[in-house]
């Protein structure tokens, strides 16, 4: 069954326009619709756009939506799983531009360079970056992965990469996918834990990262980057209430 010669002339006409005009020039709605076109061949993905930004209210919503939840709301399993595979691909898009662009890591942009790992990830994931002396890029890459509310940081793991890399410096980071940026009290102790591993090694862990979408906190700015965990219970923050959980 083949779509109708009117169907596949609307096709036609979107696809050029968006090469004309640029997919910003387009409505959610038909953002949504064109991306269907390619798992939902021989039906009218216009309805099915609506349907979708109804029931999830944005288009990032529907990006965001369970694979299983997707698949109950009209999707078949190939549209369900194209919708969910454009966040990931972003994600390594935005990781390849950026941040191969020279071997030198870029300190005034490390918070962006920590984002753009995270777009699309729907549970905690703790990512490390290893550097030299010189600040080059050594390592950058998962070292843990949990569930949507906790990924315990593998400090064992770290020390073996930081010392199989000759690595001088170290950054972590970690996300709440479901969560705000405010580091918790057990985030400040752990890291305090693998800051004092990685001292032995004479590997400085320079800073911590915690992402939640868009924003993102670093320990360093926040000064709770903390030497020891005497240091931290002597500081107002210990007693923070923000920090208690």
């Amino acid at each position: 069954m083949a779509v109708n010669s009117e169907h596949a002339g609307h096709r036609a006409r979107k696809r050029k326009f968006v090469r004309d005009f640029g997919i910003e020039a387009l409505e959610e709605h038909e953002i949504l619709e064109v991306l269907l076109y390619y798992a939902i061949p021989m039906k009218d993905t216009n309805p099915i756009a609506h349907q979708l930004l109804k029931k999830f209210g944005s288009i990032s919503a529907v990006f965001d939506a369970p694979f299983d939840v997707l698949c109950k709301s009209g999707l078949s399993e190939n549209a369900a799983f194209m919708v969910k595979y454009i966040p990931e691909l972003l994600s390594v898009y935005m990781s390849d531009k950026y941040d191969k662009e020279n071997t030198i890591v870029d300190m005034n942009n490390l918070p962006q360079k920590f984002i753009n790992r995270y777009l699309g990830k729907k549970n905690e994931i703790v990512y490390l970056l290893l550097m030299d002396s010189k600040y080059r890029e050594l390592y950058f890459d998962i070292v843990s992965k949990g569930n949507i509310t906790n990924a315990d940081i593998n400090i064992t793991k770290i020390c073996e990469l930081a010392v199989s890399y000759s690595a001088r410096y170290a950054i972590i980071s970690h996300n709440h996918p479901s969560g705000s940026s405010l580091p918790s009290k057990a985030d400040i102790l752990a890291t305090i834990n693998l800051s004092q591993a990685l001292r032995s090694l004479n590997v400085k862990l320079l800073d911590h990262f915690v992402v939640a979408d868009l924003d993102c906190v670093s320990f360093y700015d926040a000064n709770i980057l903390f030497n020891s965990r005497e240091e931290y219970e002597a500081s107002g923050i210990y007693s923070y209430p923000l920090f208690g959980d």
